[in-house]
């Protein structure tokens, strides 16, 4: 298979999976070298397990080599508690694994780190991720007899944006780092996504760090190993989609209409219908850029999205961080 550049497509994702996907695409539909990928389903929850597994794959879908968890659950948006509650529960177990993986034991400190924005709702994943968790350091410090077994140091912060501190995250979590000693970060941030279908209902975990801002465009100083010098595992959700996708979305749909109810599809669609995916959606960006339209949207239901996909995270990391936390019943850790 031919080595692909996304760049020159300009299609940001932070999802491997949607990554893989377009590799796929522009690649014929064949499978990529270097990628491994299995998925599962279970009652309206679908589970992918994504493996890049040398530099060839990395390079086809540019992601970094690791591992990728994606839980993509679309009935997140009826806001159903039991189906919440299962989602929690495969998160938990799921980053269990992630965990074991790394050689992460059941008493190694852990630091939270809730990247974004708290004053922007769909960049405010991390912070309300970190107003949930069961942050227990303090107690391992001040009064150790007094702990429960089950439990382990456990930290969290949200540090804020560039924008409003004037210092790069990971400078913060870096001096986090240097004077608490965890033995793991899990960084948490909101993502930016290409399909407007996986907005606000699906989850990733990755064990390669973060890069804050990567989805939108812009280059921050990342959350990683080698930066930090202790694993990473990278958390995220995406609640931002561009317009261009989703005019790019719309004519699909209606190409897909139209060829269901008229016979003279190519008539009306012309050049449309002989395009590929990613040469349409470069078309749409080339007509909206220039006139400042290619917007990063959310949906209207962000408020109580955001309040819900924050409350699911937080409950699974109890469940996962904490032996003492029934991964199988997490919804009675929720806040």
């Amino acid at each position: 298979m031919t080595e692909l550049d996304l760049q020159q497509y300009n299609i940001r994702t932070d999802l491997a999976l949607e990554a893989k996907e377009i590799a796929e695409q522009l690649g014929g539909g064949g499978p990529i070298p270097g990628i491994h990928s299995e998925t599962t389903e279970d009652d309206g929850i679908t589970i992918t397990h994504l493996h890049v597994q040398n530099e060839q794959g990395s390079r086809a879908i540019g992601k970094v080599l690791g591992r990728y968890v994606t839980i993509e659950v679309p009935g997140l948006r009826k806001q159903d508690t039991e189906l919440q509650d299962r989602v929690a529960t495969h998160f938990a177990k799921h980053f269990e694994t992630f965990l074991e993986r790394i050689g992460i034991g059941k008493t190694a400190k852990v630091l939270i780190v809730g990247l974004g924005n708290w004053n922007v709702t769909p960049d405010a994943l991390g912070p309300l991720v970190v107003e949930n968790v069961m942050v227990t350091r303090h107690f391992f410090e001040l009064m150790p007899d007094q702990v429960a077994p089950g439990y382990r140091a456990v930290s969290a912060v949200a540090p804020g944006v560039l924008g409003i501190t004037g210092i790069e995250s990971s400078e913060i979590v870096q001096g986090i780092v240097e004077k608490t000693h965890p033995d793991v970060i899990i960084a948490i941030d909101a993502l930016a996504s290409k399909a407007l279908d996986r907005v606000n209902t699906t989850i990733q975990i990755a064990d390669i760090g973060i890069h804050p801002g990567s989805g939108i465009g812009n280059k921050r100083k990342g959350l990683t190993q080698e930066i930090l010098g202790i694993p990473v595992i990278a958390i995220g959700v995406p609640t931002v989609v561009y317009a261009s996708t989703i005019v790019n979305h719309t004519i699909e749909l209606m190409r897909d209409h139209m060829a269901a109810n008229n016979a003279n599809n190519d008539q009306i669609f012309g050049l449309m219908n002989q395009m590929g995916e990613a040469e349409r959606l470069q078309l749409v960006k080339e007509v909206l850029n220039p006139v400042g339209h290619d917007l990063l949207v959310t949906p209207k239901e962000i408020d109580e999205f955001i309040e819900d996909i924050a409350n699911i995270i937080a409950s699974g990391l109890n469940a996962s961080l904490h032996e003492a936390v029934d991964t199988d019943n997490v919804a009675a850790y929720t806040h």
